[in-house]
């Protein structure tokens, strides 16, 4: 299957490996694809000691997302804070709009930081009822708000926010290449779960 994809591809192909398993390492060096991103799920209880009061940076406010009114500054500090992303950086309205009509979408889980009228962060969780689980569905600090402190705070506001509609776990995707974001989350309680990757054959 793996050389009939790379022949089908013209060897050009990405391959997720689901837990990163030594099977499936083993097969991709057989098909001489190399490792090119490491996708960590982390995952931390929300039963047990309260979550501390989020610390808001001084001449901040953080209020739950509008839509409509909203959406066009939140899709531009998507943008900034994700420019290095692929995926969640290139996000449009129709995406937005995609999201806001799924069943799981709910705008009292979706939290907006604010400096004066400047939307400056962001914090957007997602429930999976079925598996009961609280996500940390995605976290962004506009480009010259970093460092102070902000994404921990909204990243403090959102677990609250899940802990008391009852959910017993949070978890959370990351990549593992970002330092940053890993170091935040393990300061929160979180450790990895589980350890997803890619391999690819184009370097």
């Amino acid at each position: 299957l793996g050389s009939a994809l790379l022949a089908a591809s013209g060897k050009r192909l990405r391959v997720w490996a689901h837990g990163g398993h030594a099977a499936a390492r083993h097969l991709a060096q057989v098909l001489g694809l190399s490792l090119f991103r490491e996708l960590r799920q982390m995952r931390r209880p929300l039963t047990g000691p309260e979550l501390p009061e989020p610390v808001v940076p001084a001449g901040v406010r953080i209020r739950t997302f509008v839509p409509g009114q909203d959406d066009t500054a939140w899709l531009a500090v998507n943008a900034a804070a994700f420019a290095h992303h692929p995926e969640q950086g290139s996000l449009t309205q129709r995406d937005l709009d995609d999201r806001k009509a799924e069943s799981w979408f709910d705008p009292a889980g979706f939290f907006l930081a604010f400096k004066n009228d400047e939307l400056v962060g962001f914090h957007w969780t997602k429930v999976h009822a079925e598996e009961q689980l609280g996500e940390v569905y995605v976290v962004g600090v506009a480009p010259g708000r970093q460092g102070g402190g902000l994404g921990k705070a909204l990243t403090t506001t959102g677990l609250r926010h899940l802990a008391a509609a009852g959910l017993p776990t949070a978890m959370l995707y990351v990549d593992a290449d970002n330092k940053a974001a890993v170091s935040v989350y393990e300061r929160l309680g979180f450790t990895t779960y589980e350890t997803d990757l890619m391999y690819r054959t184009e370097s």
